[in-house]
């Protein structure tokens, strides 16, 4: 059953927090339903082995919390300004730590309920353990939003049709697969997309594929956005 999400009362009690300045840490998700709970902007828990983190980065940010009922179900209130660049990035990680040939598997499924409006994206963002290569795979988008580097062409993988995107950040190299239509639940198989990377393309080596994260990137959710997490999981053997 998918969870609750943060009420209107709620959410207007933590906008009332942050504007006068009150730990927000301890403002509260939806009693009965999340068993965690953090508007701080670095709020971090660990629940059955994924690693929740409100992550609140980019500069001109306004408020957020995040909420969860498990590692897997969970979701997010933002309330960000209706500017230009990335505000945050609420997601849920889990630690992989294999090299992509030792790797005979590695799937995940996730089931979301987004808004209409704002200006956001969906997506995976997979690190090398040396944070070297970023693997980002874009499940939906709303809004003026886009891709890192230029476009590389479409191509079938794992289960899904992706345009794929390569650039770089100045720190580390980013490939973006965005899909060519939006989905909110589905199944991923990543481990063919990694090896397409690998041994196709040759934009990189065995790397240690280190965490695979979900979540929200997110822009703008002016008036207050609700993401909702029904469902993830990730697995590899």
């Amino acid at each position: 059953m998918a969870a609750r999400t943060p009420s209107r009362l709620t959410r207007l009690a933590l906008a009332a927090a942050l504007a006068i300045g009150a730990t927000v840490g301890l403002a509260s998700a939806p009693a009965s339903a999340a068993v965690w709970s953090s508007c701080d902007q670095w709020g971090t828990t660990t629940l059955n082995g994924y690693t929740l983190y409100n992550n609140i980065w980019g500069s001109g940010a306004g408020s957020q919390c995040v909420w969860a009922n498990s590692g897997t179900n969970w979701g997010v209130w933002a309330d960000h300004p209706n500017t230009g660049g990335i505000k945050s990035y609420p997601d849920a990680k889990k630690v992989i730590n294999k090299s992509i040939t030792s790797l005979s598997s590695l799937t995940s499924s996730y089931n979301v309920t987004v808004p209409s409006s704002g200006a956001y994206n969906t997506s995976y963002d997979i690190w090398d353990t040396d944070y070297d290569y970023e693997i980002m795979l874009w499940v939906n988008k709303t809004g003026a939003v886009g891709p890192l580097g230029t476009s590389q062409g479409t191509v079938t993988l794992g289960g899904h049709t992706w345009t794929v995107y390569k650039g770089s950040n100045g720190a580390n190299e980013v490939f973006s697969f965005v899909r060519t239509s939006n989905s909110t639940s589905g199944t991923v198989n990543v481990l063919p997309i990694l090896k397409w990377i690998k041994d196709t393309k040759g934009w990189f080596g065995n790397e240690t594929i280190g965490d695979v994260q979900f979540g929200y990137e997110i822009t703008s959710s002016s008036g207050g956005l609700n993401f909702q997490t029904n469902n993830l999981t990730v697995s590899s053997s």
